[in-house]
């Protein structure tokens, strides 16, 4: 499967759990970690986990690398051309990725 349908399924499936203020960047031109980044994040705890859950249980692959599951304020899902980031509310806006990443390409979503 291509890297933007992956994308397309991951945006959905945060979606899914209503996923709040997603972001796509493509990030290839500015890094060699990964293609794209996805940012979402959620009101609560428990939501953060539910939309990394359903992501990790409805993709065909494993994630390569999982962190920060066991705390809930934000967890990485390490796809390698894909990472997503689940951010709880609060923690998402002390760490602004996308203020880090500003010179990456913002995809619609």
């Amino acid at each position: 499967m291509s890297s933007k349908k992956i994308l397309n399924k991951i945006i959905s499936l945060a979606k899914d759990k209503k996923a709040e203020d997603i972001v796509a960047m493509n990030v290839s031109k500015i890094t060699s970690l990964s293609e794209y980044f996805v940012i979402c994040s959620a009101k609560n705890l428990i939501q953060v986990k539910a939309i990394a859950d359903n992501i990790k249980d409805n993709m065909q692959e494993n994630p390569w690398r999982t962190e920060g599951y066991e705390n809930g304020t934000w967890i990485i899902l390490d796809y390698v051309d894909i990472v997503v980031h689940i951010f709880f509310d609060e923690t998402r806006h002390y760490y602004d990725l996308e203020k880090i990443w500003f010179d990456a390409k913002v995809i619609k979503v």
